[in-house]
């Protein structure tokens, strides 16, 4: 369907017509699109948060975090901060005027790290939780991150549920953990009746959400891939594009945030 040696130039017009031509637009972003902000992907060796534990479980299961919570939150120490203080950079700020534009309908994202929020992004669908807010795993009281995670930061007193007093943890999905249901269900619906989905920075290794391309091809729509790396549905691509996400969505959003036509404002 698309030329083997395809220029950028000309994937990134195939891709800018398919999103002239669709009605239903839904992206998919994972860590990639957030590594430009300066976000390590914790899976990988280089982020350095796997040199503090030989098995992952040992820190970020939920069985874990409920027996060892102070564990955890000195492996994410190194993260947070980084993650608190990072920006959104061309790549969110793209996606966000494709949604001004009203030519995207929905943001699914595998990341917690609220940059999709903060680039102006309102029709998001965190499946793997946020840093928004802090739980409690025992009564479910939740309350805002912000300043719980400070004080931790600055005196390394963990959050305490003001109700039943177990250390909360931040409103994110760790292993052992159940999607969001609500969340993922809605994302599952974006992904069948979309008519072309847009995945950003995203390997696709992580099921469920790592499925939903699949499940988009299955019930009719296109599919742009954007990502450095390979993904098992590179072959299923209509577009497929190997580059840096900060550089290429913001030209496929380009034609779309100058249109003068009233849709062309939020």
């Amino acid at each position: 369907m698309r030329p083997k040696h395809a220029s950028l130039d000309s994937l990134i017009q195939q891709a800018t017509e398919l999103i002239h031509a669709s009605q239903r637009v839904v992206a998919l972003t994972g860590a990639g699109i957030s590594t430009p902000s300066g976000i390590p992907d914790f899976r990988s060796p280089e982020s350095g948060l796997w040199e503090q534990a030989e098995d992952l479980m040992e820190v970020a299961s939920i069985y874990a975090f409920r027996h060892r919570p102070q564990t955890f939150y000195d492996w994410l120490r190194p993260l947070l901060r980084v993650v608190l203080d990072a920006q959104p950079n061309p790549a969110h700020v793209a996606l966000a005027q494709l949604e001004a534009a009203n030519r995207l309908q929905a943001l699914i994202t595998q990341n917690i790290d609220l940059l999709h929020d903060k680039a102006g992004s309102r029709s998001v669908f965190e499946v793997h939780g946020h840093l928004r807010e802090v739980v409690c795993p025992a009564c479910h009281y939740i309350i805002p991150a912000g300043p719980a995670l400070e004080e931790f930061m600055d005196t390394n007193k963990l959050p305490r549920c003001r109700r039943c007093h177990h250390i909360m943890k931040p409103n994110v999905i760790l292993f052992g953990e159940l999607l969001p249901m609500q969340v993922m269900k809605a994302a599952q619906l974006h992904a069948r009746t979309c008519d072309l989905m847009i995945v950003a920075g995203s390997s696709l290794e992580v099921a469920p959400a790592g499925d939903l391309p699949s499940l988009a091809k299955s019930h009719g729509a296109r599919l742009v891939i954007i990502n450095y790396g390979q993904t098992h549905l590179d072959d299923q691509a209509d577009v497929l594009i190997r580059g840096d996400v900060a550089t290429v969505l913001p030209r496929l959003a380009a034609p779309f945030v100058h249109l003068d036509s009233p849709s062309g404002n939020r």
